[in-house]
């Protein structure tokens, strides 16, 4: 891959990082970016997952006092997220190119939709905590459901946040801020088992990965400082919008 090919890509990557800190919906920009390039599916969305990963770390550090106060929460969570990260993509590396590619317009179209949910689940959430402030949790059925998202998430990752947030917002009764703060644990976790276990699956393409990782940081750091300044809500239909386009892309090839 050549020098300005690089850089396209790194300059995806450092919008994507940046959308990320505002959003989120970062991959919609970064994995159709990939294959446009001439990556295999399979090999883009493992790349995109390693590389973007350390973007999860500033997100989680940025609300580590809500993440800490709900300790019993991550030790029933955290580890089903992380087995379910690692079974997402042990099915990627099986799924293989052809089938994988197959699936990529409807993921896209899937996680197009979630992110435009987004903020209609935000809402919905505070007024379920404004009218019920009794605490309940269904814990089976809620552990059953995070490993569904999380095996998700190591599969593909786009949509994933919002997936996590609409299940703990179903069974766990607390405000926006605990449960967007266990969302961002859990995605963690997610996207750090899967990447780890693509670490070691001889799929990842290293020199774009190092590329990407280090655009994305520095994105999320500008989009951090820009928080405030800039339309979360008009960037995430903007991403929405690209979402739907490639998708259609995708379908028509």
């Amino acid at each position: 891959m050549g020098f300005w090919q690089l850089l396209t890509i790194g300059l995806g990557a450092f919008l994507a990082g940046g959308v990320n800190a505002l959003a989120g919906g970062g991959t919609l920009i970064t994995f159709p970016l990939l294959t446009f390039f001439g990556l295999p599916t399979v090999i883009a969305n493992i790349t995109n997952t390693v590389a973007l990963c350390p973007g999860y770390f500033g997100a989680t550090l940025a609300q580590w006092k809500d993440i800490v106060a709900q300790k019993k929460r991550l030790w029933l969570y955290v580890p089903i997220a992380i087995v379910g990260g690692v079974l997402g993509g042990f099915l990627l590396l099986q799924t293989g190119e052809r089938i994988f590619r197959g699936l990529v317009p409807y993921m896209i179209l899937l996680a197009s939709v979630l992110l435009a949910l987004g903020n209609p689940l935000r809402n919905w959430l505070n007024r379920k905590d404004s009218l019920n402030n009794v605490k309940f949790g269904l814990v089976i059925l809620s552990a059953i459901a995070i490993f569904v998202a999380a095996v998700y998430g190591g599969y593909f990752g786009a949509g994933m946040s919002v997936i996590f947030l609409a299940v703990l917002g179903v069974f766990i009764n607390d405000s926006i801020t605990h449960l967007n703060a266990l969302k961002q644990i859990l995605a963690l976790a997610t996207n750090v088992a899967a990447a780890i276990f693509f670490v070691f699956s001889g799929n990842v393409n290293w020199v774009v990965a190092g590329v990407m990782a280090g655009f994305a940081i520095a994105g999320g750091v500008l989009g951090g400082k820009l928080a405030g300044k800039i339309s979360a809500d008009g960037l995430r239909w903007v991403v929405v919008g690209i979402g739907l386009a490639v998708s259609v892309y995708y379908f028509v090839k």
